[in-house]
């Protein structure tokens, strides 16, 4: 018999239980989510090669008349400290031109990437450093864990997997490869810069198909890590609703001091309804703060008892009206004034206590 009770103690703290949403905002908040950085990869080469595809005249044109002019002017002028700042500038002019909008496009692609995948985040946690990673032993054991291990043979699959696409695309136009040494120099590279591309959108559309599993195995992984046992969950509600035990000493001590400013209002009232054993309702008429007489207190058993009590210490008039009592206790809150339908006998009772009050 110990020995299930200590198994299910041990169960009891598996990690079997599904994340909670708190558990999933606090993972985000420290930048700790399911995503794949071969998406990241696969869609920014992917849009280069578009690019360049499309818009591989323009850049050509640019490099062809920049070698041009490189050739026909820079190379025929004499280098001195005057104009080797200028030329420095005009061939750093060039260069951004060609491979500015290649590098934005890359840009742009990263971040899209990113944000489908994750959406808007921002986390200063998962770059801050840590010195435990400084730690030689955890080192070694994240270099030889399992994680790795998988990342290794995911890295050997995409590297076949590629490399196995661009060589099925260069085969196909293994002929023109082979007929480069008879062609024009302007042909051969038109046809290597389009085989280039070829065999760049090909690997891109591999690593991409790739990439959809990687994030489908990402996602998996992060859904393992972030598990809660049991327990965990327990915890998290105990810590963001409260202990329940705090809790009941927090509402027992508010009906406490509820309690104790009802009975500071009993001796303020002008009578008290009584059932005469169960219930005890105060009643107090003021004019200027409403047109009908209000509840300041009310009680049942226990402290009707006590309302009664004060109110003797306070010498206020307490009448026996067992219909009244019960309905204006179940009908009216503290603060609520008289029902409509009790307006007539409530009258004729205030009327008989201040009677009797002028009297004394």
């Amino acid at each position: 018999m110990t020995w299930i009770s200590l198994d299910l103690q041990f169960f009891a703290g598996e990690k079997t239980e599904k994340a909670t949403p708190k558990k999933r905002q606090d993972a985000r908040k420290k930048g700790q989510t399911a995503k794949s950085s071969d998406i990241n990869t696969a869609i920014g080469l992917l849009a280069v090669f578009l690019f360049l595809t499309f818009g591989s005249s323009f850049i050509g044109s640019h490099i062809f008349n920049f070698f041009r002019y490189a050739f026909q002017h820079y190379m025929l002028i004499d280098l001195t400290e005057n104009n080797l700042k200028m030329i420095v500038i005009e061939v750093l002019k060039e260069v951004a031109i060609i491979l500015g909008p290649i590098l934005l496009i890359a840009f742009i692609a990263a971040i899209a990437s990113n944000f489908a995948q994750i959406g808007l985040m921002f986390s200063t946690e998962s770059i801050a450093p840590k010195l435990e990673k400084l730690d030689p032993i955890k080192g070694f054991k994240r270099i030889f864990s399992m994680r790795a291990i998988v990342e290794m043979l995911k890295s050997i699959l995409k590297i076949s997997f590629v490399g196995a696409v661009t060589l099925i695309v260069l085969w196909t136009r293994i002929d023109e490869v082979l007929g480069l040494s008879f062609k024009s120099v302007s042909n051969s590279i038109k046809i290597i810069a389009n085989l280039a591309l070829q065999m760049g959108l090909a690997a891109s559309v591999s690593l991409l198909f790739l990439a959809v599993f990687d994030y489908l195995y990402q996602r998996f992984d992060f859904e393992k890590n972030i598990r809660m046992s049991k327990q965990d969950i327990k915890d998290e509600y105990k810590n963001s609703e409260g202990d329940p035990l705090i809790k009941s000493k927090i509402k027992q001590r508010q009906r406490e001091m509820a309690m104790r400013r009802m009975m500071q209002e009993v001796p303020k009232a002008d009578v008290i309804i009584t059932n005469p054993t169960h219930f005890a309702i105060c009643l107090k008429y003021d004019e200027e703060k409403y047109d009908a007489p209000y509840v300041i207190a009310k009680g049942v058993d226990f402290l009707a008892e006590k309302i009664k009590k004060i109110g003797n210490e306070h010498e206020i008039i307490m009448v026996e009206n067992r219909p009244l009592a019960r309905a204006l206790y179940d009908q009216a809150d503290i603060g609520d004034v008289v029902p409509e339908e009790f307006f007539k006998v409530v009258a004729e009772i205030l009327a008989y206590v201040y009677r009797i009050k002028n009297k004394i």
